[in-house]
């Protein structure tokens, strides 16, 4: 069969640079910091095979039925709730459930991009929010990041000469630079969708994640407070803070979205797992979930807290990196001109593997950064990895 057959939006999209890394990982004696996977040893298993058991006692008509492509209306008002906990005010309307947020970001794209509009994207930022732009066929451009997140200034200036259709962002404990924006800037980021009439898609899987006694408002919130709640869409998970194998996650929309985000989903997959949905809104009702997420809070703070003081003591001479408040990574770059993909083939030999940082950037690649994520690997393992990571340098 030949290769013009494919659709051509399709030809020029590369696989994830992760999804390929696992690969490697899985391999005898090789430590990981290459995925960005939660750490099943703290999956709650008591608490989802006590939710199961009430699927299979009281839901399980609906649960093995189809149901609204919207979303169970239970688990919706259930999300309200953990909205409102978050400084977010929604309705049961408001909310459309997803499979996944890489779902939520996939619908958007579709419902928003037409080829050739602008996006505008964190430098580094998500790879496969980059993914899904670039299937839409956006002209991407992108902005950079500091230790406070996006410079809003560097956007601010581009919107003076570019029309901007998208912004899309994770604010809290960014994936992959693991960087929080600062509350002006967020202030200012959301006063900037208004001026310019641009949609932000606030991206929030790891807001949970908190090594901090701050709190962080989302941007959603701001714009509630700041009469601009129409351009602010916001996307959140159950994937880190409860099982990603159960791809439920959210979508808080504007009104003059919903109807096409549904039709979306309508046409994608029907609607969301009923099973998946049923066993997370009683997994929600049964009140574990606060408790559960202080224990994955605490287990990878401490974890971050190894990776750190390792990278610090070891290899503090070779290269920089910015403290986590929260979140699942560690973003590094080295001082002299190393190119970490190409480095990678030797650190695999010393079993080690990380995530190159080149494949996070839509631009201006910087080949000398790598992602590190901390949480699925033990802390005895963390300090072996650094260890590795350092005889593989000399």
């Amino acid at each position: 069969m030949s290769h013009n057959k494919i659709a051509k939006k399709l030809q020029n999209i590369q696989p994830s640079a992760i999804r390929e890394l696992l690969k490697h990982s899985k391999m005898d004696g090789v430590i990981s910091l290459g995925g960005g996977i939660p750490d099943p040893e703290l999956f709650d298993r008591e608490g989802l095979q006590l939710a199961m058991e009430n699927v299979l006692t009281h839901s399980w008509k609906d649960a093995f039925q189809y149901g609204l492509s919207e979303g169970n209306p239970a688990l919706r008002a259930a999300i309200c709730q953990l909205m409102s906990e978050r400084a977010i005010h929604c309705e049961v309307d408001d909310v459309v459930v997803t499979s996944g947020s890489q779902q939520s970001l996939d619908i958007l794209a579709r419902a928003l991009i037409n080829p050739g509009d602008v996006v505008v994207v964190e430098r580094p930022t998500y790879l496969a929010a980059l993914q899904v732009m670039q299937l839409a066929e956006a002209n991407l451009m992108s902005v950079g990041t500091d230790g406070d997140g996006m410079i809003v200034d560097e956007l601010d200036a581009l919107l003076k000469t570019v029309p901007v259709k998208v912004v899309y962002i994770v604010p809290t404990f960014g994936n992959p630079g693991g960087v929080t924006l600062s509350e002006p800037r967020r202030k200012q980021l959301v006063e900037l969708s208004r001026r310019y009439d641009f949609v932000i898609i606030e991206d929030d899987p790891y807001g949970e994640i908190n090594f901090t006694g701050t709190t962080f408002i989302p941007l959603r919130s701001w714009a509630e407070e700041m009469e601009n709640s129409d351009r602010v869409i916001y996307t959140s998970t159950f994937s880190k803070i409860l099982a990603p194998g159960a791809r439920v996650g959210w979508l808080v929309l504007p009104d003059w979205l919903k109807r096409q985000v549904v039709n979306l989903k309508q046409a994608t997959d029907l609607h969301t797992s009923s099973l998946s949905q049923s066993l997370t809104f009683h997994y929600l009702n049964s009140g574990r979930l606060t408790p559960q997420i202080a224990l994955i809070r605490d287990a990878y703070k401490q974890k971050c807290r190894v990776l750190s003081q390792h990278l610090q003591h070891e290899l503090g001479g070779y290269l920089t990196f910015h403290q986590p408040m929260g979140g699942m990574f560690l973003w590094a770059k080295f001082n002299h001109d190393m190119n970490t993909t190409q480095r990678l083939q030797k650190t695999l030999s010393h079993g080690v593997v990380y995530v190159p940082g080149e494949f996070f950037y839509c631009d201006e690649p910087d080949a000398s950064t790598l992602r590190m994520s901390y949480v699925s690997t033990t802390e005895a393992n963390l300090k072996e990895a650094v260890m590795r990571l350092k005889s593989a340098l000399n």
